[in-house]
């Protein structure tokens, strides 16, 4: 830009703000980092026959820090995360309306970023209500990053479906029992529980042609199961 003072004529050059572009910078990478984590709470391609029926249900926690309770766990950003507040072990306890047949089961660890708050040893537990809980499987593991899947195969009460094992329950309990280097206080940043869709059922077989057979709606019918509908008060 250019100022005429008098007789003379004065040049002002723009300089840009450091401290601006730095910003610029700190939000572009918090937008990334964002993003990166809400992609990480995805489900992969192989569970498009699966459902997630977390949102089914009622959570409760043994304790919890101020703002890092239930909500912050189901947040779909792994960037949120659920810190217990008191003695282990620290339960998480999950309440479905109805019986539910579970067929996945995930949890998100990052001891990257949790350290000493990272769960080392789980265990977990299904029955029809909190009193009568069963111990079916078991977790262990040094410094996890992202999800960590719970094995269900011979948990019993579900048998197998297409040779995966089936975990049949109305509640489904959680339990941190160690952390890294002796932690008191455990981080849990996801959950996911999943069920068949039902919806969803395999393609048709394939004709003399070599081609799949497609109906007037698709390969693919689509039929909505009763209890994944919304709850009813009755």
């Amino acid at each position: 830009m250019v100022e005429r003072t008098g007789s003379r004529v004065a040049h002002t050059l723009a300089v840009p703000d450091p401290l601006e572009d730095d910003d610029a910078s700190s939000q572009d990478s918090a937008t990334d980092e964002e993003d990166i984590a809400l992609s990480s709470s995805s489900p992969p391609a192989s569970f498009t026959h699966l459902r997630e029926i977390s949102p089914l249900a009622s959570w409760t926690v043994s304790t919890s820090k101020p703002g890092c309770g239930v909500p912050a766990l189901l947040s779909p950003s792994t960037t949120s995360f659920w810190q217990s507040d008191g003695p282990q072990p620290h339960l998480l306890n999950i309440h479905f309306f109805k019986l539910v047949a579970i067929v996945k089961l995930r949890v998100y660890l990052d001891f990257e970023l949790d350290e000493s708050y990272t769960p080392t040893k789980m265990s977990f537990a299904a029955g029809m209500g909190e009193y009568d809980l069963v111990e079916f499987g078991e977790w262990k593991g040094e410094q996890p990053k992202g999800w960590v899947e719970v094995g269900l195969e011979g948990c019993g009460g579900g048998g197998e479906v297409d040779g995966e094992g089936v975990l049949r329950c109305m509640c489904l309990q959680v339990r941190v029992l160690e952390n890294h280097q002796n932690g008191k206080d455990t981080h849990l940043r996801g959950v996911q529980i999943f069920s068949r869709d039902e919806r969803v059922k395999a393609p048709r077989e394939k004709g003399e042609n070599g081609n799949v057979e497609v109906g007037e709606e698709g390969y693919a019918d689509l039929e909505e199961s009763d209890w994944m509908g919304e709850p009813e008060l009755r």
